[in-house]
C-alpha cells in the first residue's frame, strides 16, 4: 500500500457510488480518457491549425506527450529519490491524468482564441483555459436531458490542474491566469474549508511535475513541428540569435542547435535525447511535514541550467514561429471565426432578436434555463470553448457563407 497519499487526498467531489479494483485516481485518468471533451482535443490546435498536415501535433497529442513525460519524471523520482520507497511513492496515475487534463478547457484556435473569448466573457468573468478545465471536470462533464454534471474527480486531481489559485474579480492587473469566480468553492474544498492553509498558497507536487513536463513538452516538441514546418532553419534561427544580447551559455545552446539542425536526420533524435536530459534533471526537496497530506511537504527542484533553456527555446519558437506572419493570420481568422459565431448566437439567445434555431435542443434548454445574463453568456461560452477548429470553422460557413451547406450535415 502506498502510504504517500491519504483519504483527504483520495476523496472524490459530491462523493463516487461506486468501487473496483482500480484506485481512485486510476478512476480519475479512465473517465478524462473516455469522455468527449478529451478526444476532441484531436482537432485542435497545438502550433499550427488542426489537419493541415496529419503529422503535427495537435492539442491531443501534446497532452499525451506530457502525460508521457509527467510518467517519466514520476518513475525517476520514484527510483532516485532519498525520500520516497516502496510503500512511500508518488502516484503515477495521478501525474498522468493531471496531465493529460491540464489543456482540456482549451478552446479552438491556441492560445488565439482563448484570449479572444476572454475578451468576449469580460463583463461576465472572464474565460481562462485552466479555468475552464475545471469546469469542465467539476460541473459539465457530462450531459443528458437532466442537465449537466461533472465526473466527481479526487481532490488530489482538483488540486493537481489548479496552476492558479485566485479568482477573476481578485485579479486586477493580470486577467489571463485565474480561476472563476464562482470556482471559489474549489479554493476551499481542497483546502478543507479553511483547515489547511497551504493549498491556497502553492502548487501540490503532482501540479509542479505536469508544469515542467508542460513546458518540456512545449519547448522542445513544438520545436519539431516548428522544423518540419520550414520555421526553424539556419537562417532563421542565426538572424534570430544576432538580433538578441545572448550571453554565453546562451550562445553554446543556439550553436548546439544549429549544429544539429544540419544533420537532417538526427535532429529529432537529438531534441527526443534533450527530453530524456529535462526529465533528469529534477529532485525532491522536502519542505515540509504535514501529515494531511505528503502533496505538500515536497517542492519539485528543477534544474536552473535547463530552466533557462527551456526558457531560451520557448523564446525562439515564440518569435520564430508563433509571430510569423503565417500563423498570425491563422490567429486572427480564428478570433473572428470566434467573435462572429458568439455574436450571432448572443443576438439570438441571450438577447432572442430572432427565433432561428441555430443550436442544438439541449443547448438551447440548458441558456434558456439558466438564471441571469451572464449565467447564460457561460453556457454559450461553454459551447464555443468546446468546438474544434473544424467544426468551427464550418459552422461559421453554414451561417455566413451562402456556398456552403447542406441540410443533412452533421451539427
Amino acid at each position: 500500500m502506498n502510504i504517500f497519499y491519504t483519504d483527504f487526498d483520495r476523496e472524490t467531489y459530491n462523493g463516487r457510488s461506486t468501487t473496483d479494483y482500480r484506485s481512485e485516481f486510476e478512476r480519475d485518468r479512465d473517465r478524462i480518457i473516455y469522455c468527449s471533451a478529451f478526444r476532441r482535443l484531436q482537432g485542435k490546435t497545438q502550433v499550427f491549425m488542426s489537419g493541415e498536415y496529419d503529422f503535427y501535433r495537435t492539442r491531443l497529442t501534446h497532452s499525451i506527450e506530457v502525460a508521457q513525460i509527467g510518467r517519466s519524471i514520476v518513475n525517476y523520482l520514484n527510483q532516485h529519490s532519498e525520500y520516497l520507497s516502496q510503500d512511500f511513492y508518488l502516484d503515477s496515475a495521478l501525474v498522468e491524468v493531471t496531465c493529460l487534463a491540464h489543456d482540456i478547457g482549451h478552446p479552438p484556435f491556441g492560445h488565439g482564441g482563448e484570449k479572444i473569448l476572454n475578451q468576449i466573457m469580460t463583463d461576465y468573468g472572464g474565460f481562462e483555459g485552466n479555468a475552464q478545465t475545471l469546469r469542465i471536470l467539476t460541473e459539465i462533464f457530462y450531459e443528458s436531458d437532466e442537465g449537466r454534471k461533472g465526473m466527481k474527480p479526487s481532490r488530489a486531481l482538483i488540486d493537481g490542474i489548479m496552476k492558479y489559485k485566485n479568482v477573476y474579480s481578485e485579479t486586477p492587473s493580470d486577467k489571463h491566469k485565474f480561476l472563476y469566480d464562482d470556482q471559489k468553492q474549489f479554493l476551499e474544498y481542497i483546502c478543507d474549508n479553511g483547515s489547511y492553509e497551504e493549498p491556497l498558497k502553492s502548487q501540490s507536487i503532482e501540479c509542479q511535475i505536469m508544469e515542467w513536463a508542460d513546458d518540456t513538452a512545449y519547448s522542445l516538441n513544438d520545436l519539431i513541428d516548428g522544423y518540419k514546418a520550414g520555421f526553424l532553419t539556419v537562417k532563421s534561427i542565426s538572424r534570430w540569435a544576432e538580433s538578441r544580447e545572448l550571453n554565453t551559455e546562451e550562445q553554446q545552446v543556439i550553436d548546439e542547435l544549429l549544429q544539429e539542425i544540419q544533420r537532417e536526420p538526427e535532429f529529432e533524435v537529438y531534441l527526443a535525447n534533450k527530453v530524456g536530459e529535462f526529465i533528469e534533471s529534477v529532485q525532491l526537496e522536502r519542505t515540509a511535514d504535514h501529515s494531511w497530506s505528503n502533496r505538500y511537504n515536497f517542492q519539485l527542484k528543477r534544474s536552473d541550467k535547463y530552466a533557462r533553456q527551456s526558457k531560451l527555446y520557448k523564446d525562439l519558437a515564440v518569435d520564430i514561429i508563433f509571430q510569423s506572419p503565417q500563423i498570425q493570420q491563422l490567429e486572427a481568422k480564428g478570433g473572428r471565426i470566434i467573435r462572429e459565431l458568439y455574436q450571432v448566437l448572443a443576438d439570438r439567445y441571450l438577447d432572442e432578436k430572432n427565433t432561428y434555431q441555430l443550436l442544438s435542443r439541449q443547448i438551447a434548454k440548458n441558456i434558456h434555463s439558466a438564471g441571469d445574463r451572464a449565467a447564460k453568456a457561460r453556457i454559450l461560452c461553454d459551447h464555443i470553448a468546446g468546438m474544434t477548429d473544424g467544426y468551427a470553422t464550418r459552422m461559421y460557413k453554414r451561417i455566413f457563407d451562402p456556398d456552403f451547406g447542406s441540410i443533412v450535415d452533421l451539427i
